[in-house]
């Protein structure tokens, strides 16, 4: 109950800043009418690529839109909450608390999480399926995808604390940050789908941990994925998640071995 307590904290923060919300949602609105033309003339010009059709290629742009704050793509959510708090030794409070350090601030990013895929993951959706021709999953497909989608924001926490967590020992991890960033851009498939890279970069990045941020879901979304490859899809994002989440484990339990909290 207590981390379902700090989910919804953290959901009803975000949800107080509504100006910035719409704000979000027209510029996500935007970026993906933009984006759709560019992928059109796209797959125009090379009908198949990727194995998707013209339809898949709008659809994955809908979906980028509707993921990229959904999954705090390129940083953000309670990680940088993290990252300031052992910047300012308000951490040493954190680590006074009944409760593990990662699940606390993985329940909030969670909150924040569902707020974001309710309100700039679902409304830029909408308008793309009013513009646009958009591919639509059966029910088995779209509960695949929530699950898929869970694993992609968990997957994505798991990098972002290891980022967070980096301060512990540069004072500042904005530089760490910042590369991370740009990582999660190009292997994400944000800047392009990663089904349409030359091989051998294809098959690297789909199996790398940025994948499963927008790539896995939005091909079972599409229904690109069937029988045991979209069950190895899956398996590699419980995979990473997995990892991930016993890494973050492992650095704090390093960080609070050999921290040293600013001012004392």
């Amino acid at each position: 109950m207590l981390y379902v307590a700090v989910a919804t904290r953290a959901f009803r923060r975000y949800a107080t800043y509504r100006a910035a919300t719409l704000a979000g949602i027209f510029t996500n609105s935007v970026f993906g009418v933009i984006y759709s033309y560019v992928y059109l003339a796209l797959w125009t010009a090379r009908p198949g690529a990727g194995g998707y059709d013209a339809v898949d290629a709008v659809t994955y742009v809908w979906l980028g839109q509707a993921l990229l704050m959904t999954v705090a793509l390129w940083g953000g959510g309670s990680t940088d909450d993290l990252a300031a708090r052992i910047r300012t030794g308000d951490v040493a409070i954190d680590l006074y608390r009944p409760v593990g350090l990662v699940g606390w601030y993985l329940a909030a990013d969670l909150g924040r999480a569902a707020y974001h895929l309710l309100t700039r993951g679902l409304a830029p959706t909408v308008v793309g399926f009013v513009l646009f021709d958009i591919r639509l999953p059966d029910l088995a497909g779209a509960a695949l995808f929530a699950v898929s989608i869970v694993l992609a924001v968990v997957t994505s926490f798991g990098f972002r604390f290891l980022v967070a967590c980096s301060a512990f020992w540069l004072l500042d991890q904005s530089g760490v940050q910042l590369m991370s960033g740009v990582l999660a851009i190009f292997f994400s498939g944000l800047a392009l789908p990663l089904v349409i890279f030359p091989e051998p970069l294809r098959s690297i990045a789909l199996v790398l941990p940025w994948a499963s941020y927008l790539q896995t879901p939005a091909d079972v979304w599409l229904g690109t994925l069937d029988g045991t490859g979209l069950l190895a899809a899956l398996g590699l994002q419980v995979a990473w998640a997995v990892v991930l989440l016993g890494c973050c484990r492992a650095v704090v339990g390093a960080a609070t071995r050999r921290v040293v909290v600013q001012g004392g």
